[in-house]
């Protein structure tokens, strides 16, 4: 275990004069607390901090209020976009391969090495409330109590080591009422790590009642790629089925006959509506029911970082906000995430650190959900296990990029057969470049690689592999992505 920075000692009689609660006193003194807020599915361009084509700034202001005290990171990212292997990988800092969590299906080994579990060792008190979607006993947490699976919106359950408790209410109230209540009763004197991880905006987007109605008469700016052909890109693109238009379900999804959405029943059956006046028409519904999710979310983050004010805690607990991966919000005419398109290879991070972390700066180089345990065991000052794969991030919360700070990113999506049919794929992305390889069963050939250039096409509308212009950069850049399978130890197999 790594040692505080304390002064160095002078002499044996000052040695002698420190007791064993000088120590423990510095010791403290040098590990502040850590509160981690999770959402699932939160497209970065859904918080208005990040700025978006939806130009609602008044969704997240508490969201806001954490960005205008803290970092932005404008360039992260994760490693497998799907709910359960981003968390497997939050808490082993290490990609699917190496932690076993290649899906959403199956089981995960809690056994195995994870920085809850190192923190709790060094003598952090920790703390898990809410979703984390990876079955089984909770290892390395002094509290937990999660959702089963994914869990429900509306008089949600909860586990806990002793047992299972149904709480009436809407999921995102519960979880920041049980994430207080443990503030309140169940911490002791130990520094904290504290892990509040809500459900929403996860598919099927049903907000608290209080929210339901809150964007009824908003009009949301639609996506230029909302009616995307997807002549640009392969077969994966165009296979898919998470698409607005035929996957999204008027019924279950927009609740169009649900008792508390009648506002959106007499509009839906106010006017018959095919082709795209009905994309249209869902979308906008969609996104009404989305952001009113985010809207109880950040409510929620806003009682959280109220309570740490008000109790004199906020100066030494350093506040971190992310989610499992990004969202489409009708970007080429999807929802959901998995591809390694921009839109759900990207998630949003947001770090408020009093004293290291200067208000109001961004950050833009590349991070990666395999950096976040890391970051967690670096701010505690406490030895990082050389068995994970990410790098800490404190040095760019202390406005110091490394010199020798990745230049590029891998990422590996294994779920085909599946929900959504996107097909597996790999690849590796710099700030400039992005190139993917689709392979397996369904994929032409077996195999069909796409190279996007992020400057001059940022939404990934053409791929540029059978340019001949990009030949050079095509061979560059599977050098480069044969180069990360090493260092990350991806078996050939896969």
């Amino acid at each position: 275990m790594k040692l505080p920075h304390l002064k160095p000692i002078k002499n044996l009689f000052q040695l002698g004069c420190l007791s064993l609660f000088s120590l423990s006193t510095s010791y403290s003194a040098e590990r502040p607390n850590i509160v981690w807020l999770f959402s699932d599915d939160h497209a970065p361009n859904a918080i208005g901090a990040y700025g978006s084509h939806l130009k609602d700034e008044k969704v997240t202001p508490n969201l806001d209020r954490l960005a205008g005290e803290g970092m932005i990171f404008d360039k992260a990212y994760v490693g497998n976009s799907i709910c359960a292997p981003s968390r497997a990988t939050l808490l082993t800092g290490k990609h699917s391969h190496l932690n076993g969590k290649y899906t959403n299906k199956g089981s995960y080994n809690h056994d195995q090495n994870q920085f809850q579990k190192v923190l709790q060792k060094s003598g952090y008190q920790t703390a898990m409330v809410g979703k984390i979607h990876l079955n089984g006993a909770m290892q390395g947490f002094d509290y937990w109590e999660v959702l089963p699976g994914q869990g429900k919106y509306t008089n949600p359950s909860f586990v806990t080591e002793t047992g299972t408790t149904k709480y009436p209410g809407h999921s995102s109230d519960i979880i920041a009422n049980r994430a207080l209540n443990w503030l309140k009763t169940g911490r002791n004197e130990k520094p904290f790590m504290l892990m509040v991880h809500f459900k929403a905006p996860h598919r099927n987007w049903h907000p608290a009642p209080r929210f339901i109605e809150a964007y009824k008469d908003r009009t949301f700016t639609e996506p230029d790629s909302l009616f995307d052909d997807y002549k640009g890109r392969g077969a994966a693109a165009q296979l898919q089925d998470m698409s607005i238009e035929k996957t999204m379900r008027i019924e279950k999804d927009l609740k169009v006959t649900h008792p508390e959405f009648s506002y959106r029943t007499k509009d839906y059956n106010s006017k018959e509506r095919t082709g795209k006046e009905l994309i249209k028409w869902k979308y906008q519904a969609y996104m009404k029911d989305y952001l009113a999710c985010i809207a109880g979310v950040d409510e929620n983050i806003g009682r959280i970082l109220n309570y740490l004010k008000d109790h004199d805690l906020d100066k030494n607990t350093i506040v971190m906000y992310s989610s499992d991966q990004g969202f489409y919000l009708g970007e080429h005419g999807w929802f959901d995430k998995r591809f390694m398109y921009e839109e759900s290879f990207r998630t949003p991070l947001i770090v408020r650190w009093p004293g290291k972390v200067k208000p109001g700066t961004r950050n833009d180089d590349l991070v990666q959900n395999i950096d976040f345990a890391e970051t967690f065991l670096d701010i505690a000052n406490t030895e990082i296990p050389t068995d994970m794969q990410g790098k800490s991030l404190v040095p760019l919360l202390e406005g110091n990029t490394p010199s020798d700070w990745r230049k590029s990113l891998y990422y590996h999506y294994y779920e085909y057969p599946g929900a959504h049919s996107v097909r597996k794929h790999e690849g590796v992305a710099t700030k400039q470049h992005k190139l993917i390889k689709f392979y397996g069963k369904d994929v032409p050939n077996g195999e069909e690689w796409e190279l996007y250039d992020l400057e001059k096409d940022p939404n990934e509308m053409n791929s540029e592999y059978n340019n001949p212009e990009y030949a050079s950069i095509v061979k560059k850049m599977k050098s480069e992505l044969q180069k990360l399978k090493l260092q990350y130890k991806v078996p050939k197999e896969l």
